[in-house]
Parts: C-alpha cells; structure tokens; sequence
C-alpha cells in the first residue's frame, strides 16, 4: 500500500475537537466489485457551485492542478496507479445530476468513481472514505447547480415567511420587508404591499434537486448496474455563498440549516442518516458580518456543539479554513484542486466516523 502525505493541514471535522486531527492515509483501490447481494449505500451530496466542483485536474506543471498535486507533489497517491493513470473504483458510483436550461432533469456523470473531465469537486474525497469502510455497493449522488442560496432558492418545505428590517446605507431609511416562506413568491416584499409573484418560489431548486435525486433512485439499475436496493446513508452538503449577500438570508441562515436537516431526512425517509456539512473555506472563526453568521450557524448545528441534542453522534461540520489553498467560494478557490480534494476527504471522513459510531 503507497503512503500518503495528504491533508497536512488541520482539519476539524467535528468543530469541538480539542486537537487537530490528520485524514488517514487511504488505500489503493483493489479493484474488487462490490458485494451486490447488499443495498446500495447511497450519499446525496446537495449545495451550489463548489459542491459542483471546479477544481482544476488538467496541468502538470501547473501547481494548483490535480496533475500537479498529485504527479509533483505526490499527494493522494490512491488516484493514480503504478502505470501514471488515473485509478477507477469499481465498488463506488459517481452521479451528477442537474436541472437542464429547458427543464428537466440532465445527467452529468454516470461512471465508476475515477478522475474525469476537466474539474474535479469533494466527490473524489468522499467516495474514497467511505468506499473504503463499506463493503456494500456505494452510490454518490450529487443533485445540484450554482448560485443559489438556501434562504430562497433551497429553502427547504415548511419554512414560514418572516419580517426583516433593514436601513438603506445611502439614505438611512429603514424599510421592514416580509421575506418568502416556502412556496411563496417572490423573495421579499414591502411589508404592507401586495406580493407579486415571479416564474420562481422559495423552494424551487430544492423541490427540483430532490426530484431529481428521487428520480435516480427509481432508476435505479440505470444508474448502479446490478444493484438491489438501496439505503440512504447520508448527506452532504456544502453551501452558503449566496446568502452571504443578504442580511436576511445570513441571519436566518441557522434556522433554516437546521429545517433542511431535517426536512431531507423525511422527504427520503431516512429519519436516521448522518449529515455533514463543510463551511466556506475563507471565513474563519471569530469573523463577523454576514460571513460570520453563516459560519456560527454552521458550527452551531454539529452534534459536538451541544446545542441540539438530537443531532449528537448524527451531524458534523468539517470546519473548511485550514483546509482553503486560498480564494473564496464566489471566486471557487482559485480552481485549486487541493481545496477541493482536502475538503471532500475531511467531509468523507466526517461521514466516515458517524457511520462507525452509528
């Protein structure tokens, strides 16, 4: 088995832990099939655009790349085999979906878990983890797009409509708006008028995300040949940078976390799954504005916090900012692949050690 120096940085992937904790060095894959006899474990990975990835794999001589991390710098030795070439696991699907511009449901990736195309995301570190613990077929399945917050469009069902107060930064006038509940439409509105609705709702992209992922568990041989059934095993998510622009969306941002918790855990009918998420990779402990009321209301809903007991041993949060090469997620980290690499892996191991302890 090669060793790996990867994930030299601190990494916390329950955000209580008292001292740093290092990814474990991970196998080569074997090249075994999965015991097909069994459910297919399935993750649903959920979010915007760096959920999406756009780490860059093309270019050897590119530091930043993946080529470039992992033939240069000999990091994540498991990617690749003797010969140079990118390993293929054949016990971990790898599944992207994504609304189409027309509507519609467009399938990106369907293959057995290896590197592809020209962007790479957190799957690759994911599927690795818990690849490697579980001996049932592994479907990750990702269900999402870009630029979009879960104050609006991911706003999970029965979130209620809300009022927020805010003061114009030229005039100082104040101005209370009634912010969209679920279904509702549009955004915001001016408390005391009429509410005009636009060809979108509070909720559309999470009702069309989930639809999406349900669909692909009908499907499900399509998608896992040979599988027999299936389980949801967890979920991921990584997410946040549009609420970053809105005062409302920021300060709401705890409870509506908590309400997609818990509402994915019903509509998939898996009251029990782990969920782990991982904060933006350039807001640190301790920052304020918008960017630190994301970032606390992250932290807040880890089991480890304490403060709500339902999710100990059940939620993690992978604390992102050590695990940041540098950039942010509106500028996708540069396109730096060891962001994207060293946060899918914390959050595979995140998900790795709930399952364990589940």
């Amino acid at each position: 088995m090669k060793q790996s120096a990867l994930l030299a940085a601190l990494c916390s992937c329950t955000v209580l832990a008292t001292s740093p904790l290092r990814a474990a060095d991970l196998p080569d894959p074997d090249g075994k099939p999965a015991d097909l006899t069994k459910p297919a474990k399935v993750f649903i990975l959920m979010g915007q655009s760096n959920m999406l990835g756009f780490g860059k794999i093309e270019g050897p001589d590119k530091p930043g790349t993946l080529e470039h991390s992992v033939k240069t710098e000999k990091l994540y030795p498991f990617l690749v085999d003797d010969a140079g070439a990118w390993t293929e696991r054949t016990d971990v699907r790898n599944v992207r979906v994504m609304v189409g511009r027309g509507g519609g449901m467009g399938v990106h990736n369907n293959e057995w878990m290896t590197v592809k195309g020209k962007a790479v995301g957190p799957e690759i570190g994911i599927g690795h983890h818990v690849g490697n613990l579980l001996d049932e077929p592994v479907l990750i399945l990702k269900s999402c797009i870009g630029n979009r917050g879960l104050g609006w469009d991911l706003l999970p069902p029965g979130s209620e409509s809300y009022e927020h107060t805010s003061k114009d930064k030229k005039t100082g006038k104040e101005t209370t708006w009634v912010y969209a509940g679920y279904k509702q439409s549009p955004n915001r509105w001016e408390k005391g008028t009429e509410p005009k609705p636009i060809e979108w709702y509070a909720g559309k992209q999470y009702d069309d995300d989930t639809a999406n992922a349900k669909k692909v568990l009908e499907e499900l041989d399509t998608y896992y040949p040979g599988a027999k059934g299936y389980e949801i095993a967890g979920f991921l998510w990584w997410q946040g940078d549009k609420d970053r622009y809105d005062e409302a969306h920021a300060g709401r941002y705890e409870q509506n976390l908590v309400n997609l918790i818990k509402s994915l855990r019903k509509d998939f009918k898996a009251p029990d799954a782990p969920f782990v998420l991982a904060t933006l990779g350039q807001t640190k402990k301790g920052d304020d504005g918008n960017d630190g009321k994301i970032l606390d209301a992250m932290l807040a809903v880890d089991g480890e916090s304490g403060k709500y007991p339902e999710f100990k041993g059940n939620v993690a949060t992978v604390y992102a900012h050590p695990l940041s090469q540098g950039g942010a997620s509106n500028g996708h980290y540069g396109g730096n692949a060891r962001t994207y690499m060293d946060i899918g892996l914390a959050m595979g191991e995140a998900m790795a050690k709930l399952l364990k302890a589940k």
